[in-house]
């Protein structure tokens, strides 16, 4: 499974339960697959295409809603680039620092990728692994 780990100073050294699916917030208009492929992009630099897997909607423990997606495919890690954020850093100086939206991506085998994921997706990797039939009995 493909995951990304967030970029930024609050995240930069932490691991286990910090990387994510690649995701993002919907543009007015846009339907949520057409979001999930637009922000794979931007987070990992590849356009994803094939059969996708809607694997559905999971509420966070901020109340928000992820749609989620999976789709079977290869992607180099060499390859990986994201777009950047902006924001205050250090906090309250003034000044604005860039950084990736995501620093690193990686493959992460299923007990793994369980172990690396925040805790509030977990069950999106349950729901991939179920429709895999792979998810333990």
């Amino acid at each position: 499974m493909l995951l990304v780990h967030p970029g930024g100073p609050f995240w930069a050294k932490k691991d286990d339960g910090a990387w994510s699916i690649p995701k993002g917030l919907l543009d007015e208009g846009e339907d949520a697959l057409t979001a999930a492929k637009r922000e794979f992009e931007e987070e990992t630099g590849l356009r994803p295409n094939g059969a996708f897997i809607d694997l559905g909607v999971f509420k966070q423990l901020s109340g928000k809603d992820i749609s989620a997606f999976a789709i079977e495919g290869a992607f180099d890690l060499e390859s990986f680039r994201s777009n950047n954020f902006a924001m205050e850093w250090p906090p309250r100086s003034g000044r604005m620092a860039e950084f990736p939206e995501a620093d690193r991506a990686g493959w992460f085998g299923p007990q793994q990728a369980l172990e690396k994921i925040i805790k509030g997706q977990r069950p999106i990797v349950q729901a991939l692994l179920e429709r895999l039939g792979l998810a333990p009995r």
